[in-house]
């Protein structure tokens, strides 16, 4: 006669711990992004858009993806600046220029989509964008467009 077995919990925990102990290891080589959006705006209210920080496993570096969209051309702007520069304040309460931010419009949309991909040593604690008159600036200037919140 053939016995069946109905259930046995001995198994089922076993079974469980199995597929927890396989996906840990997946779950914990997985770099965590942080994604910070920028405050509204008081010169370019329609601006918005967000920063996504990942610190990179091996050598600890932050790779930081700015997007941004609505932000309207520098040139549009009451002041007579050139360029958007945007700049870190650092954990350590240095600021840093990361960069120029890249604009364009989109193919089928006449929204301004503005972009930066960067790398630092350091870590952010707030990334804020400013109209510069000049792109090699190695101050910021006091014209703020967007400021995040600190993370």
């Amino acid at each position: 006669m053939k016995t069946q077995e109905l259930f046995n919990p001995t198994k089922s925990i076993l079974l469980g711990v199995l597929v927890l102990g396989m996906m840990f290891p997946v779950t914990s080589c997985a770099q965590k992004s942080q994604k910070v959006e920028f405050m509204t705006s008081s010169v370019v209210p329609g601006a918005h858009g967000y920063v996504k920080v990942k610190r990179d496993k091996d050598n600890k570096n932050y790779h930081m993806k700015l997007e941004i969209t609505a932000l309207a051309d520098v040139d549009r702007l009451e002041t007579s600046s050139v360029s958007y520069v945007v700049w870190m304040e650092t954990d350590q309460g240095n600021t840093e220029n990361l960069g120029q931010l890249n604009s364009s419009s989109g193919f089928l949309s006449k929204q301004m989509k503005a972009s930066l991909e960067t790398v630092s040593s350091y870590k952010p604690s707030i990334i804020y964008v400013t109209a510069e008159e000049n792109t090699n600036v190695r101050y910021p200037g006091d014209k703020k467009i967007l400021t995040t919140d600190r993370f």
